[in-house]
C-alpha cells in the first residue's frame, strides 16, 4: 500500500538511512539486523559496488558503511565515486575490514573499524558519526 500523505513520516523523526556496502551476505544481514534492533537507524544492505550506485539513484542515506574489500571496485574506489556524486559528497563513511591500507585510510583521514569487531563498538562509532 503506497505511503499517504496521513501516513508518510514526518522528516524531522524520519529514521536516517545507513547504506552498507558488504559482499559477505551473512556479516551483512547480521549487521542490518543489529541496526534495526538496537538503533534508530534504518540500514540497506548492498552486496557489491554496483548494487550500492543503483541504490543512490533513487535514495540519499545518511551514511555508508563499506567494505574495504569488495569484488569488481574496492571500497575506497567506491567511496570516491560516491562522495563525487551531487547531493553526497559530504555523507559519512566508516570503512570495516579484516585486510586494508591503514596506511592509506589514515592518510586520507577516513574513520575504520577493523574485522572481527564487537557489534557494541560498530554500533557506537556509528552513532558518533551520525551525531556529528
Amino acid at each position: 500500500m503506497p505511503i499517504s500523505s496521513e501516513t508518510a513520516p514526518d522528516e524531522s523523526v524520519a529514521k536516517k538511512t545507513i547504506l552498507i556496502v558488504e559482499d559477505d551476505i551473512d556479516i551483512g544481514e547480521f549487521i542490518v539486523h543489529a541496526f534495526q534492533q538496537e538503533t534508530p537507524y534504518q540500514a540497506v544492505l548492498a552486496e557489491d559496488a554496483f548494487k550500492a550506485l543503483n541504490f543512490i539513484k533513487s535514495r540519499k542515506p545518511h551514511m555508508f558503511l563499506l567494505d574495504y574489500q569488495l569484488p569488481g571496485m574496492d571500497g575506497l574506489e567506491l567511496y570516491n565515486l560516491l562522495h563525487t556524486t551531487e547531493g553526497l559528497e559530504d555523507t559519512p563513511v566508516l570503512f570495516m575490514s579484516a585486510n586494508f591500507s591503514e596506511k592509506e585510510l589514515d592518510r586520507l583521514r577516513l574513520p575504520y573499524i577493523e574485522k572481527p569487531f564487537e557489534l557494541d563498538d560498530l554500533l557506537k562509532d556509528v552513532d558518533n558519526i551520525l551525531s556529528k
